[in-house]
């Protein structure tokens, strides 16, 4: 399955933001990938690897996952990348 999304963090995919991201995407189901146009995909559950994608606030995110479990994975996933990872959650 494939899903795509905008990332709307205003600081773009920075430490912070991706360290969260990829804490949740270690604990769902189905292992998921993040992938730019410009760059080959990186597992969602690697901070450093989600750094390098070099993602700024807009860009255009392709999240692939397969399996059990897939679709859930992506929807949650998806979700934090459409948030603004800059605003603290309470």
């Amino acid at each position: 399955m494939i899903r795509t999304v905008l990332l709307a963090g205003r600081a773009g995919l920075h430490l912070r933001a991706a360290a969260r991201i990829a804490g949740a995407a270690a604990t769902l189901p189905a292992p998921v990938t993040v992938r730019t146009m410009q760059r080959p995909p990186v597992p969602a559950d690697s901070v450093l690897a989600l750094v390098s994608l070099g993602a700024l606030c807009g860009t255009e995110l392709i999240l692939e996952a397969d399996g059990d479990g897939a679709a859930e994975s992506l929807a949650n996933l998806a979700d934090l990348f459409a948030t603004d990872g800059d605003v603290p959650r309470v």
